[in-house]
């Protein structure tokens, strides 16, 4: 997606796929419930298998791209590492928690009971807390980003998140205990970077020594494109598929429950961005320190709010909802990320392929 020369079918028409995989989901899992519960059979520690092979399709284009030369060079850059872990530690948990608080216990006040609201109020707190570990490198590849830079970032994220998760929790929500389910951080940390790094290493080496190194930009990355496109709709299916009797149930609270998740979004995600251009950021660099903000952990979300309040309460519900909107919100960023290229230092005016403007 970042060359957009000879676009694929699927991604001329992005948008448009996007949307039919969403209500092919939803359709999916309410008119075949025993199909995503079958698939919930294969989680462990509230990670779920499928979804962790399908997001090794649409992270691994960029994991064979990291020339692990400049992994150490990526250290010495330190203005992203520091913007990104301001925004997602002084600054997110809070601007979540002030969205949720503001919309669903005060404005929504008429159409959510109290009870109900401080439950999804919880349900935000706990994905404010918790940045992107997986699909930031789905973002940041469909935006160009530097591919060496964003395991960098995603790497020092998640040993901070360790740190300082339950904490901010805690206080936000004025628990006096709660119980981080390290087994689902340890085990999405290695599902969903280890496992996809160690294939994309691996597989670079030995394609760089067979086929050299013409053969592996111009042919077999090329040939990757159409990888990371069709498993993001296959993720949009599964998705929505969970949750499709509960959508159908209630879709009212969960566009209630939308709104100030969608906000959020926007917001870091332009606060970050604009700051990575004050700082004047290169656009590889700068894209993906604004989208791992932007978009959350919502395994560990999930995980913490079934662990504190049950499987059926308003808080998972509520992290499940950042889940289905995460994917078309943040498809919109990248578009933005892409349009916006040419405004940033170093960057290049270039055309914007069809798949990326929509």
């Amino acid at each position: 997606m970042a060359q957009g020369q000879g676009l694929s079918f699927f991604e001329r028409y992005l948008s448009l796929w996007v949307a039919l995989c969403i209500l092919a989901g939803i359709g999916v899992g309410w008119l075949f419930p025993a199909v995503p519960e079958l698939l919930r059979r294969a989680e462990v520690a509230q990670v779920s298998i499928p979804v962790a092979i399908l997001i090794w399709l649409m992270i691994y284009p960029m994991m064979v791209q990291i020339d692990f030369s400049r992994v150490a060079e990526a250290t010495k850059r330190p203005k992203a590492l520091a913007l990104t872990l301001t925004v997602n530690w002084a600054i997110k948990p809070f601007t979540m928690a002030g969205f949720a608080a503001l919309f669903l216990l005060f404005f929504f006040r008429a159409w959510i009971p109290e009870d109900l609201a401080r439950a999804y109020y919880a349900g935000a707190v706990l994905l404010g807390a918790a940045p992107c570990t997986a699909m930031v490198f789905v973002w940041s590849y469909l935006s160009g980003g530097d591919p060496a830079y964003t395991l960098v970032q995603v790497a020092v994220n998640d040993l901070v998140l360790i740190l300082l998760f339950a904490p901010i929790v805690k206080g936000l929500l004025g628990l006096s205990h709660i119980h981080v389910p390290y087994l689902t951080v340890l085990l999405s940390v290695v599902l969903y970077v280890v496992v996809p790094l160690s294939l994309g290493y691996t597989s670079r080496r030995w394609l760089l020594a067979k086929k050299g190194e013409a053969w592996f930009e111009r042919v077999f990355l090329k040939r990757l494109r159409p990888v990371t496109v069709g498993g993001l709709l296959l993720t949009l299916i599964l998705l929505f598929s969970y949750q499709g009797e509960r959508i159908i149930a209630n879709p009212t609270h969960i566009f209630l429950i939308a709104i100030p998740l969608v906000i959020q979004t926007f917001f870091i995600f332009a606060l970050s961005y604009g700051a990575a251009w004050l700082l004047r950021l290169p656009h590889p660099v700068a894209a993906p320190a604004a989208q791992i903000g932007a978009s959350n952990f919502f395994e560990l979300a999930v995980a913490v709010a079934i662990s504190l309040f049950g499987l059926g309460s308003g808080a998972a519900l509520a992290t499940v909802v950042g889940v289905l909107v995460e994917v078309p919100v943040m498809l919109t960023l990248v578009a933005i990320a892409n349009r916006t290229r040419p405004w940033f230092h170093g960057g290049r005016p270039r055309k914007v392929p069809a798949a990326e403007r929509r």
